[in-house]
């Protein structure tokens, strides 16, 4: 499927292939510096880097998840004073303040890396994520476009901060992939993603618009289901100290934390701090963008659409609707845009886009240290120029397709197909 105006650019393929091996080059000189500068790390016990953080990162509350099963009790993560007094105890006195900010069921899946030696446990997380993230984008991604997504800047950033960004893109590539054929299986992933509460924000609404009830039923049965072994196996008290002190650590942080956090989420609220803004402001254009993003998810679906591209702008909806998601949830966008190369029918200005969300994740940090918020302006551009194609979908059907020297043939399509019309591409693998 092409479109009306779209002609392909010149010399785009080799670009497309330098910068795979850019980013590679950058995600292997990322690791080996961050080590390198950081000494031998110890194998067994966390060891700190040199900026005084622990090796990982944000790995450290993953595992520390698993290793308060066997010590003082899941609970005591979600007390903030309790918490960064076992990080100390462990990690020194000026070890930084860490917050845990998931909902208990993220434990039982986590609780096995307590078990074992911290660094093997951060490899194995970080080599298992972007695993889980090839796998799933092999279900639709040919193979130089799957090499694009998986050596995209947000999988370096993901692996640097030892963050979960590949899980949630697995999570929700899958879902979509089983979605035709296994809606009950569907479900069940999305009922997972539940553990990062804001990519499952808009999940709900494109199920029900599109009619997908059988993913919807399965969704509601699992995620009660991890709720209540949840509630079994810990206790009713990691869900009452959830609601009474991690969320309201969370708006405390939302509304209050800098530094590092200021320069890695990428929503209009903080954006709207990094300019300095009022926070009523901020929460108030926060809000204006969020219902858009709600408005336009309820538009897309509300009919058969071009299947990738109601995908793509699903995926972006979510970034902009929820106040407090990172660069390295941003794994997911790297797959849209290998998706949407691979679709073909772009014009430049798409293939422009599609590379600054591409390269958000490094590019965000850096304009954020000089007080500029790229990260919602580009996702904004990248949404409102996804709602024109779609706006124009009918005239692209009618167009000529795009010069094979851009792409070699049609991919299948990542959504649903109520989502979209008859598609001639073929089905994408069971994952």
């Amino acid at each position: 499927m092409s479109l009306a105006a779209s002609k392909p650019a010149p010399g785009l393929d080799g670009l497309y292939s330098k910068l795979t091996i850019a980013a590679l080059v950058f995600f292997a000189a990322l690791e080996t510096a961050y080590f390198v500068l950081s000494g031998v790390p110890s194998f067994f016990n966390p060891s700190l880097d040199f900026l005084g953080n622990a090796v990982g990162r944000d790995f450290i509350t993953t595992w520390m998840s698993g290793r308060s099963l066997f010590g003082y009790g899941p609970a005591s993560l979600f007390d903030h004073v309790i918490y960064n007094n076992a990080l100390r105890v462990m990690l020194g006195p000026n070890f930084p303040e860490h917050f845990w900010s998931y909902p208990p069921h993220l434990l039982l899946f986590t609780w096995p890396l307590g078990m074992m030696p911290y660094l093997a446990a951060y490899l194995l997380w970080c080599a298992l994520g972007i695993a889980l993230y090839s796998i799933a984008g092999a279900a639709f991604l040919r193979r130089e476009h799957l090499l694009f997504a998986v050596a995209a800047p947000a999988v370096a950033v993901c692996v640097f901060f030892g963050q979960n960004g590949f899980y949630a893109a697995a999570l929700l590539i899958g879902g979509f992939a089983l979605l035709d054929r296994w809606p009950l299986l569907a479900g069940v992933l999305f009922a997972i993603l539940t553990v990062r509460p804001q990519f499952a924000f808009l999940l709900p609404v494109m199920l029900l618009v599109s009619g997908r009830w059988a993913a919807i039923l399965s969704a509601i049965v699992v995620t009660g289901g991890l709720a209540a072994g949840t509630y079994y196996f810990f206790g009713p008290e990691v869900w009452t100290d959830f609601v009474h002190k991690v969320a309201p650590q969370q708006i405390w942080l939302l509304q209050n934390g800098d530094g590092l956090l200021s320069l890695t989420v990428s929503s209009v609220f903080f954006a709207a701090r990094l300019v300095g803004l009022p926070l009523d402001l901020g929460w108030n254009l926060q809000a204006v963008v969020s219902f858009v993003a709600l408005a336009a998810v309820i538009w897309t679906y509300l009919q058969k659409r071009d299947p990738l591209l109601s995908f793509a702008l699903l995926v972006t909806a979510i970034f902009l609707a929820s106040p407090y998601l990172f660069n390295y949830d941003m794994v997911v966008l790297s797959f849209v845009v290998a998706l949407m190369r691979q679709r073909g029918g772009n014009s430049l200005l798409d293939h422009i886009l599609g590379l600054l969300v591409w390269t958000l994740p490094v590019s965000m940090m850096l304009l954020a240290v000089i007080h500029i918020p790229l990260a919602p302006i580009v996702l904004l551009a990248f949404g409102g120029r996804l709602l024109w194609r779609l706006a124009h979908e009918a005239e692209d059907r009618a167009a000529p397709a795009a010069e094979p020297s851009m792409t070699s043939e049609a991919p299948p399509p990542p959504v649903p197909e109520s989502a979209a019309p008859e598609v001639t591409a073929p089905e994408p693998r069971v994952l």
